[in-house]
């Protein structure tokens, strides 16, 4: 009844014969064609990047992939299996800077930018076959043909599309914040991509500094930070309100310093005790007044730097209890001077080199000044102690650079308007493991904070806002014929050096130019069960009927990336 199975069967052989006879049949095809007119069954697939090979973090969740729509099939199903790739972003910008030697915001903009986006878009696809050979191989039935692209025009139309959208219901604004930057990378990083690089235990120089007190002679605050860089731009200093001060004075002068601290500072003689003129809580010295470190800000002091401000978040763990702030260079820095009128500073450029408003250092990478600055505070007769600290710091998640901590404008999304939405949103979906809903993901969730989705980079969906620089106004684009419209000129291509030349008149009499950052890649692949029909310019119907999904399978770094988005 059965034919006698061959001892000396040769598995790799087998599964050679069975790829044959689907490929010459065309099984997948036929498979999905047999279910029209059936229960459709919607699988969103995240698209990977084309411009590295798959790896092992590929093969075990596309495995899934495929056991599942396989199943549904079963159950009499029509499921399709839509391969889509991620075209733009940090990879594929990394991979062309390395093969034209160059490094940098600096040298691609001397390069030229059309050339380098479409040395970009040269390469994006560059390992789809080894891509559909791979895929194939682990039996994988998936829809290559009909493949979608991030970077193809009426993929691209859709995310202006859904960013107008956001846009009219006001989740999009401009800000000022204090972003985890990239200097490599020359970008902000959003907080889950944040969350997503890590953090390593790294040694920092701390310094602990003299500021010298306005009106009292020989008399100083003693301050302590693990970035000498950062003190050129110092605009106040920050003490707890409740935690107890000192004033010692020796015969180097009088010093200001938590009292819990000083054992750190002062060593005395056995049977003798320290001079200590007052104590008192940092609530009583805030608003005392200083003489700046350095002279590049000095003119600040008319907006009412250079004074002591109480801070809940200064501790007596380590240094003096006193906090040097930089506002251009810290969040809690930033909140302690927020409303104060004092403006914030920040003297570096797109890769976080000092800028000419530092001269002595310009053109230099911040941290590596750190030295020069210390050794130079220590001939001004300034610097009191210098210690290796070990701390934990974060790195980016793509090139492993250590991030800088500065003022930056970025365009934000309002999670906090829609949190409760996608809470319940959360709520409505069937996890596996489960315990991810209230858990891993769910707490996270409940904690996510406003989106920055703008980078400040070239090869990406430009962000479709047009700004005039004389009255302030601003208008959000949803497509291709809106821009046409308001312009006059037509595109097809709505990348970069496309559209950054298209201007639109403003009412006021100026010209409208399109804001220079383009949109953070996750928005892109966030947005594809969108952008994969170019919904609502076609596809109009058979999205709204099959939106949202049935089934997502993603590993668990992808839930805080694209699953998020």
């Amino acid at each position: 009844m059965y034919k006698q199975v061959d001892p000396r069967v040769s598995f790799p052989l087998m599964e050679e014969e069975i790829l044959k006879f689907w490929k010459d049949k065309d099984i997948f095809k036929r498979s999905i064609e047999q279910r029209d007119g059936c229960q459709e069954y919607i699988m969103f697939d995240g698209p990977p990047f084309a411009t590295g090979l798959p790896h092992f973090g590929h093969f075990v969740p596309g495995t899934l992939k495929d056991i599942f729509p396989r199943y549904q099939t079963m159950k009499g199903k029509k499921v399709e299996r839509r391969f889509g790739w991620d075209c733009h972003g940090l990879p594929v910008e990394f991979e062309m800077e390395k093969e034209l030697g160059i490094s940098g915001k600096t040298e691609i903009e001397k390069y030229g930018i059309p050339e380098f986006n479409e040395k970009c878009r040269s390469i994006v696809l560059r390992f789809t076959q080894e891509w559909e050979q791979v895929v194939s191989r682990l039996g994988r039935w998936v829809d290559f043909e009909n493949d979608y692209k991030t970077m193809d025009p009426d993929y691209m139309e859709s995310i202006w599309w859904v960013f107008k959208q956001l846009w009219d219901k006001e989740l999009v604004y401009e800000g000022h914040r204090i972003m985890p930057y990239c200097p490599r990378c020359s970008t902000v990083l959003s907080t889950h991509e944040l969350n997503m690089g890590g953090y390593e235990d790294v040694h920092d120089n701390a310094i602990t500094v003299k500021f010298k007190i306005k009106n009292l002679e020989n008399t100083y605050f003693l301050a302590w930070t693990t970035t000498p860089w950062t003190l050129p731009s110092n605009l106040a200093l920050a003490v707890g309100p409740e935690i107890d001060y000192v004033m010692v004075r020796d015969e180097d002068g009088g010093f200001i310093i938590s009292k819990s601290r000083l054992a750190s500072y002062f060593k005395t003689e056995e049977g003798k005790s320290l001079n200590i003129v007052w104590e008192k809580k940092g609530s009583e010295i805030a608003g005392m007044e200083y003489e700046p470190l350095f002279d590049y800000f000095s003119d600040s002091v008319e907006q009412g730097a250079f004074k002591v401000f109480t801070a809940e978040y200064v501790t007596t763990d380590s240094g003096t209890g006193i906090v040097h702030i930089a506002p251009g260079f810290g969040e809690d820095d930033h909140l302690v001077l927020k409303n104060t009128g004092i403006k914030t500073v920040c003297p570096v450029d797109g890769e976080c080199k000092f800028t000419g408003e530092i001269p002595e250092y310009k053109g230099r990478f911040v941290k590596d000044c750190d030295k020069d600055i210390t050794n130079r505070l220590k001939e001004e007769g300034k610097l009191v102690k210098r210690e290796q600290y070990l701390h934990s710091y974060p790195h980016c998640w793509r090139c492993k650079s250590p991030l800088i901590y500065r003022a930056i404008s970025s365009w934000f999304i309002d999670v906090d308007q829609i949190k409760d939405k996608m809470l319940n949103a959360n709520d409505q979906i069937n996890w596996t493991p489960s315990h991810l809903q209230k858990g891993r993901f769910g707490k996270w969730l409940e904690g996510a904070r406003e989106w920055s989705v703008s980078r400040n980079r070239y090869w990406g969906n430009p962000i479709p806002i047009w700004q005039c620089p004389d009255c302030k106004k601003d208008i959000c684009i949803g497509s291709r014929d809106e821009l046409e419209k308001l312009s006059g000129q037509k595109t097809k291509d709505l990348h970069k050096h496309f559209v950054d030349d298209i201007t639109i008149p403003c009412s006021c009499g100026g010209t409208m130019k399109r804001v220079e950052e383009v949109l953070d890649c996750w928005f892109e692949s966030g947005a594809m069960p969108y952008a994969q029909n170019h919904y609502p310019f076609e596809n109009k119907e058979l999205f709204e009927n099959n939106y949202p999904a049935d089934f997502i399978s993603e590993g668990l770094d992808q839930t805080r990336g694209w699953f998020y988005t």
